[in-house]
Order: C-alpha cells, then structure tokens, then sequence
C-alpha cells in the first residue's frame, strides 16, 4: 500500500513512535519560525532550558505583531530580539519587514521538510509541500535545540479537486467552503491533503491562503503536492534549488475524503463573528461598508494585493469608506511601488499601511461603533478587531475591492460587468526580487543580550500533587477563544515577557474579575464546552492561568495547540465522559479530585477519573487523554520543571 504525502513526509522525518493514527510520534523539525508575541518568551524558555545554540536548519524571528512599537517595552523587546537571535544563531526580521508566514515563504520554505512555528497559521506552507505545523513556544524553543516534536499521528484527509474555479472565485472561497460544511471543529486531528486535477489549476498563492485557513479548521496541518506551477514559483523567489517534487503514492489510501468540483464555486463571505458563518455574496448585497482592509497573511502577497487593485481598475474608493491596503511583506510593497501599483490605489483614495500583522489581531485600524468592517483575513472572532461590539466579515481581495468602491457588499461578478472589468486571476510579477535589507542574518561574533526592564523570567510551575481542592472559577461556553483567555491587542502584548502583569487580564473579556479572584482563591477550575483554546497558538494562554493558580480545565473538548500548551505548563486538562455534565456545574461549585499522582502517572493512554462536586454531592467521571512522556510533564508541574528534573 502506498503513502499519503503525509505520511512520506512524517516517515522521513520520524524518530519516535510509529504512524499509526491517534498515536504519538516524535519528528525531526527542519525549520522553526517565531513572531514577537509568542517568540520573546519562546526565547526565554530557550535560556531557561539551557540550550546554547540553535540546531535546526532553519530558525527565523519575525517582529510583525506588534512592530508599530506603541510603547518602550514593545521596542526594548524587539531589541531582546535582536540580541538573542544573535547570541544563538537565528535570523532576525525587523519590524515592518512583514508577517512571518509571508517573508518565510519568501526566504525559506521548502517542499519536503518540516517546519514548526509558534503561530497557529505556521500551515501556510503547506502550500508549497512541506510539512508545516503551529504550536506554543515552549515546544518550538524546544525544537529549536535540536529535540524532536510531539504529536499524535493525526487522520489524514483527501480533499480531491477538480474542474477549475469561475470568474471571479479564488482559493479563500475554497476554504470558505471547507468552512462551510465542515466547522471549525471539522479539521481537529487531521491534515488535509489536497488531490486532484484541480490542482494544477491553483497558483501557489491561492494553495497557500488555503493551507492557511485550514487553521480555521482546527486542522494540525494541509498540505498540496508540488508540481510545475510549484517549480516555476520557486524559480520567481530566485530560489530554483529548493524546489523538490513531492505527491502522494498513487495508491495511498486516506481516512476520508471530501470531493469539490472548483466549478461549483462562488464568492463566498464568512459573516461575524466565526469563520465558519459562511454565506454566498448575493445574500449580504447592498449591506453597507464602512471600513475595507486587504491583507493578512492569507491574503497579503503580492497577488492578492495586485488582484485587488486591479478589481478597483481606476474607479475611487466611496467617500464612506476607509479602505486600507496591509502588505503581508515589505517586499510586496516594494514590488508594488515599482510597478505604480501603490500610488494608483493612493490616487484612487486607498491608504498603503506598514508590512504587520497589525489590524487582524486587534493592533490598528479598530472599526468604529456599530460599522461593518470587511477584512481579506483570516479570523472574525469577537472582539478580536479592538473592539467588542463588532461586525467582521472575511472576504477575498475582489469582493473587498468591490465593497470599497460601491460602498456596499456586492456581487464581484456583477461589479465587473457593470464597470467593465475582468476578472483579475491571480497576477504573478517575472521575479520576486525586492530587497532583503532588513532579514538580518545571525553573525558570527558574540552578541550581549539585551534585557529592557519589562523583561522578566519564566515561571514554573510546582510538581502535581495527590490532591486538588478548588472552586468553579469561571465557566464558559463552546468555541472559547485564545483570544478570549488572552486577548491580543496591543495594550496588553506589551506586557508578553511580564508575566505578573500581562496574567492580570487573564479572560478579563468574559469576566473582569477572574484574575483577582483567581490569585485570592489559590486554585481552582476552569470549566468550559466544546473546542477550548482555539484559534492562536499564544502559550500565554496558558501560561498566564498557571501564574494565577488554576489547577486545570474540564471541558467538552479541548484544541489542539492549546491542549499541549495546558500540559507544558501542568495544568490538567480534563474532558467530561459525559458532555451533559458541563450542565451541572456552575461558577462557586467547590470541586475535589484525589489520587491524582497514581492516576496520572498509569501507562495507559487514557485514564478516567472521578470529580467530586462538594456542593452538590455529585460524582462527575472526566478523563484525560495524555502520552506517557505528557503525564511526567504533568508529574513534574510542567515541561520546564521536567527538564530541570532531569539534569
């Protein structure tokens, strides 16, 4: 039987356990990524685990989060950057060089070999045929140093393709519909693999807003085949050698498989406040817009930006919006700007914004009260604009640029005949050759370590102990957010290696008081539905409600990243056997679990315990689903504390 390209990817790479779905395999990781609100406490970890020296190919820190530097700490930060990059041997990107995603698929990506990144949308790559996967920073600090990654072996999924997508449909209207019909529970422990002769009909642009997006999913991964689409693109990036021809065995077998006919497709809009409230664009038209912003690192590449002016075609953004153009890399500016591009959508009323993460995660640009905001992103959660009360909608860069020039949602195919333009496709320059000035490389002398008074240590937590006793101090719904527990705007991301402080707006937008009466009550329960935890990879997430106490989480079920952040920081995450009993525990309830070291420390995958609720006398099974290497990160009070155990 033949292999999935999944599997031959994983099998090149594995160096623990075997590739049996469901089980947990250890692999080699060739490149690691990091961005600045994850990457300065990743960095720190790297210290505290005491590892001297990057060891994997590849290792790149990206300050595109918060590179408008708002305040010091956010500058001496990036400054810290600098110095440890340098002291340890990885590249540096400074701020406004342009989103991770983007300047790595520029600079390194490479089909055939791994790539882990402590951001969730790290699958983009996936788009040119590697093996790219998203997860907290402690577990990237780690594979930095050379130790291989942990997961379980996750399903894998033939999306098959064929046909070739209309006028005016792009690769985020596939996605759209992955979304659609799947959820954003659909892709938990899964990769999707992407099939078929539709393929060849994708430029690697759309495969890679696609493989982005597949982190909406709660997918562990996507992932295309190359091809000659493939090699031609490398050779534009002036990066011919990389190229590797990579496709799954004709007579792979998969786990499910999932048929799209691209012909079938249509402008699609996911509606606030969830990427997966998908709709077709002629139910939103004539609904108002207020504020239009293309960019993202889904949509933020040179094409999707060259589309998007191209769509306005000499018309003028309408006198009631504010529309914005967000580059994913400072490269795709510059391509831009050479060809006229920047200064006819300046003419045409559009305004260029710095090459950043920025808006997508709350960081500028905050839509006005009670105003529909159209972003090409990639999420639309609540509150995740900087501002709680607001209406999102994720769109390609076509129907955004139709949305800024009538003023209004409209059909994109119905624009273009009305104004007589074409549909753009997906225009490609003859090679990406800007400037790569400010990709700094590690250097070859000693560098001193910088360290701005809001930098602080790493707190570990204290070893498991036999038993736990503690109040129901939150309770929360289904598809609870990181950025829930953690918001990310940038009032609060200064404070990211301020653990002390960053921790006092622990889930403060479901409950402002939770930070306080978290510390005073020394321990204590989250308890939570389904999908806990996703969307960002933000370890802080977890972290943060350590710092604070909390013993664990019992939910419904948990997101991946953030249940392997959860572990790496000793806090129990614990799933109902019975989903019905989220129902009889409410905030106050004391809660009482004992045995716990024995428990934990069982060799069995699963293991079942029982929560007594001490208010109403109730015994509540939970289980946790935990590999023998996660239950001595539990035992220990966290990986950190492990690994100092072990030295």
């Amino acid at each position: 039987m033949g292999q999935t390209l999944t599997e031959q990817l994983v099998s090149e790479h594995l160096v623990d356990g075997r590739m049996a779905a469901g089980e947990e395999i250890g692999i080699e990781i060739d490149q690691v990524l990091l961005q600045d609100t994850t990457g300065t406490m990743a960095w720190l970890q790297f210290e505290a685990l005491g590892l001297d020296a990057v060891q994997t190919e590849v290792a790149a820190q990206y300050c595109d989060h918060q590179s408008f530097q708002f305040d010091f700490r956010n500058t001496d930060d990036h400054a810290y950057l600098k110095s440890v990059t340098g002291k340890f041997g990885a590249y540096f990107s400074r701020p406004g060089n342009g989103v991770c995603h983007q300047v790595h698929h520029e600079h390194f990506a490479r089909p055939g070999e791994t790539l882990l990144g402590s951001d969730s949308h790290t699958p983009t790559q996936g788009g040119i045929g590697m093996l790219s996967i998203g997860a907290g920073g402690l577990d990237v600090a780690a594979a930095m140093g050379g130790s291989p990654y942990y997961l379980e072996m996750p399903d894998v999924v033939n999306v098959h393709l064929t046909g070739e997508l209309p006028e005016w449909a792009t690769g985020k209207d596939v996605v759209l519909e992955l979304l659609r019909r799947l959820t954003v529970k659909g892709g938990v422990g899964k990769v999707f693999e992407y099939t078929g002769p539709g393929v060849e009909t994708l430029p690697v642009s759309e495969r890679c807003a696609i493989t982005n997006m597949g982190t909406e999913l709660g997918a562990t991964s996507s992932v295309f085949p190359t091809d000659e689409v493939t090699r031609e693109y490398m050779e534009k990036l002036g990066r011919p050698e990389a190229f590797e021809a990579v496709a799954p065995d004709e007579d792979a077998e998969y786990d499910d498989r999932i048929e799209i006919d691209l012909s079938t497709i249509e402008p699609l809009v996911a509606s606030p406040s969830m990427p997966d409230k998908v709709v077709p664009i002629s139910e939103l038209a004539g609904t108002s817009v207020e504020q239009v912003i293309v960019g993202s690192c889904t949509n933020g590449a040179y094409e999707d930006l060259k589309a998007f002016s191209e769509t306005v075609d000499g018309q003028q953004v309408h006198e009631d919006v504010h529309a914005i153009v967000q580059p994913a890399s400072k490269q795709a500016s510059e391509l831009l700007a050479r060809d006229g591009t920047v200064a006819e959508m300046m003419a045409a009323g559009v305004n260029w914004s710095e090459a950043t993460c920025g808006a997508c995660c709350g960081v500028g640009h905050v839509p006005g009260s009670d105003s529909i905001s159209v972003r090409t992103f990639n999420r639309n959660f609540e509150g995740r604009s900087g501002i709680e009360a607001d209406d999102v909608y994720l769109t390609s860069p076509q129907v955004a640029a139709a949305a800024a020039v009538e003023g209004e949602f409209v059909d994109p195919r119905d624009y273009g005949a009305e104004h007589g333009i074409a549909d753009p496709g997906y225009p490609e320059p003859d090679r990406f050759d800007g400037s790569d000035r400010d990709l700094v490389a590690p250097p070859e002398t000693d560098v001193e370590l910088r360290k701005g008074p809001n930098i602080g240590s790493v707190p570990v937590n204290d070893e498991l102990v036999d038993a736990i006793e503690g109040d129901v101090l939150l309770r929360v719904g289904d598809d609870v957010t990181t950025d829930h527990i953690m918001p990310a705007s940038s009032d609060i991301l200064m404070y990211r290696s301020n653990i002390e402080k960053i921790s006092e707006f622990t889930l403060t937008r479901i409950d402002e008081t939770f930070p306080e009466r978290a510390l005073d009550a020394n321990g204590g329960f989250v308890v939570a539905g389904e999908n806990y935890g996703q969307g960002s990879s933000r370890e802080h997430a977890a972290l943060c409600p350590m710092y604070l106490g909390v013993d664990g989480v019992l939910a419904k079920s948990f997101a991946r990243i953030h249940k392997a952040n959860l572990i790496n920081f000793g806090l129990l995450p614990l799933a109902f056997e019975d989903p019905d009993d989220y129902e009889a525990l409410e905030q106050g309830h004391r809660l009482r679990l004992t045995g716990l070291r024995e428990a934990v420390a069982g060799d069995e995958d699963v293991t079942r315990l029982t929560v007594i609720d001490e208010t109403t006398g109730e015994e509540i099974p939970v289980t946790l689903d935990a590999t023998g290497r996660e239950r001595e990160y539990l035992l220990d009070g966290g990986r950190l504390a492990h690994v100092r155990n072990s030295q």
